[in-house]
């Protein structure tokens, strides 16, 4: 990397960025989908890894976290926050829209994509406890889940897999064979991945399931609504896009992370301990 690109990379602070949002690492399965998608806009990553998973966490941490970090997000000038966690998404979605004018574009499991494409008419879906158990969940179901069967699989543990960078160890395995098996069994020929960590595990999960089924997730989809959402506002493709990253948890953890997965950068930040304060 050349000092130029590098200094592009350590800068502090760019206007008009793209705040993602996600409980750790997972979201940036989505960065890497909107940034294909919007080469010339910047983006600003919070990862709240520290506080991960948020899967078995109560509502109302899940809710005071993300005001915090909304708001954050937006003291650093973001123009459109994506709540790139489908946890955060169900539990936190409707406050954060009631609190901030800026765009907010929220994730759900792609039930309606997984229904439709499915020809045996019976579904899979992994997500944390907490989606899982959401209204949004169940409304999803009865919208769509007419004629065809959808299994609700919460998986406990496959996010701290994820975090930790686990993708391929036996570890990760067992776990997915635990949730994997009883589905198929049942027939299911579609599975949606209904957590932003869970496509780093795609490799994984394909093996399992075998090459008949269908692997679904949504971030192409929130790409596309990000680009609606944001018409008249974007940057031109030939902007020079721009990317900076905070956590809350160890910020040499995913800077390795971001090596594995995305790309090299140099400087991951340290988010602030109340980002409202410090804002």
């Amino acid at each position: 990397m050349t000092a130029q690109a590098a200094l592009l990379f350590t800068a502090p602070e760019f206007s008009g960025p793209i705040g993602v949002y996600d409980s750790g690492v997972g979201g940036l399965s989505v960065l890497k989908a909107l940034r294909d998608a919007l080469p010339g806009e910047s983006f600003l990553y919070v990862a709240d890894s520290g506080h991960a998973p948020y899967g078995d966490r109560d509502e109302e941490f899940i809710e005071s976290r993300a005001i915090e970090i909304a708001s954050f997000m937006v003291s650093r000038g973001a123009k459109a926050i994506v709540l790139a966690c489908n946890t955060v998404s169900v539990v936190a979605s409707a406050k954060l829209r009631s609190l901030h004018s800026s765009p907010i574009v929220a994730m759900e499991p792609a039930i309606k994509p997984a229904a439709s494409h499915s020809r045996s008419k019976t579904v899979l879906v992994l997500a944390t406890a907490k989606t899982i158990a959401s209204p949004s969940v169940e409304n999803l179901c009865r919208m769509f889940g007419e004629g065809v069967r959808i299994i609700l699989q919460p998986c406990p543990g496959l996010v701290e897999q994820v975090e930790n960078g686990k993708f391929e160890e036996d570890s990760t395995g067992i776990l997915l064979e635990k949730y994997l098996r009883p589905g198929l069994a049942e027939g299911a020929d579609t599975i949606v991945l209904g957590c932003t960590h869970y496509p780093f595990l795609s490799a994984q999960i394909a093996r399992i399931a075998g090459p008949g089924v269908t692997l679904i997730e949504p971030s192409a989809a929130i790409a596309r609504q990000l680009s609606r959402v944001l018409e008249g506002k974007m940057e031109p493709d030939d902007s020079k896009g721009n990317a900076i990253f905070y956590t809350s948890g160890s910020a040499p953890n995913m800077r390795e992370f971001l090596e594995k997965t995305l790309a090299p950068y140099p400087e991951v930040h340290l988010l602030p301990a109340s980002p409202i304060l410090l804002g």
